[in-house]
């Protein structure tokens, strides 16, 4: 396992505009039964090397959908969503999605992207109740997908053991999370106690409620230098 990680602060000459990758909705992702499983492609290339699928926190339906001809969909204020821009680039596409605990409707969304992306290593990341599900489908995904990175998790990661799963997992949390369902305190000993690769954020601004999406729970004010970090790590894994 790594080390515990820190965000690295980057030169600002190092830093590209982010990449406003056109949104597009998919509906060729489906269970058995036909019912259509919808999700949001973000892509700047038409062959990514990594697609990263997002489970948003709180109820965790993005429902995206056409109305009049306009993609409609929630959870846009939501830390993973409203940083899409910092992880699509040439390399990455995002897929986001209702944050789900169904391994049927996750493997939909597996067979779709296999159809079109063969090449891309796929993780899946959710934040806050959204790692409630990427915690449950850790076992089924183990050997179906490159990894898993956990934000903002709740307590349950203290007893979240990485070293059981073949692919990656990585728990990210904010020092300062003042959220008390998700405390540092239980990321911070999912590493001591089991190894997983942690990195721990520092900084940003907190504002409103500190279980909300623009308080340290969501790494407001330092969005782009968490993904940074999370794509670091994930492009270590090859």
């Amino acid at each position: 396992m790594l080390d515990h990680l820190r965000a690295i602060i980057l030169l600002p000459a190092l830093f590209a505009a982010p990449c406003i990758a056109a949104e597009e909705l998919i509906a060729t992702a489906r269970y058995a039964s036909g019912e259509p499983v919808p999700y949001i492609l973000n892509a700047a290339g038409a062959a990514p090397k990594y697609v990263v699928i997002l489970f948003p926190g709180g109820t965790g339906i993005v429902d995206p959908r056409l109305e009049n001809g306009v993609l409609v969909y929630g959870f846009k204020g939501n830390f993973l969503v409203r940083s899409r821009k910092f992880i699509v680039d040439e390399e990455f596409a995002t897929v986001t999605t209702n944050t789900s605990h169904s391994p049927e409707r996750i493997q939909a969304l597996l067979d779709d992207l296999k159809r079109r992306f063969p090449q891309a290593r796929v993780y899946l990341m959710g934040t806050s109740n959204g790692s409630a599900a990427t915690t449950d489908l850790a076992e089924y995904l183990a050997d179906k997908i490159a990894g898993a990175i956990h934000t903002s998790s709740r307590g349950q990661i203290y007893s979240f053991d990485a070293r059981k799963y073949k692919n990656r997992q990585l728990v990210v949390h904010h020092k300062d999370d003042g959220c008390r369902v998700t405390p540092f305190s239980a990321a911070q000993a999912s590493h001591e106690r089991f190894g997983n690769d942690l990195i721990a954020m520092e900084g940003g601004i907190s504002v409103g409620d500190p279980c909300e999406a623009f308080a340290h729970h969501g790494f407001n004010g330092i969005e782009r230098e968490t993904i940074d970090a999370i794509k670091q790590w994930i492009r270590r894994g090859g």
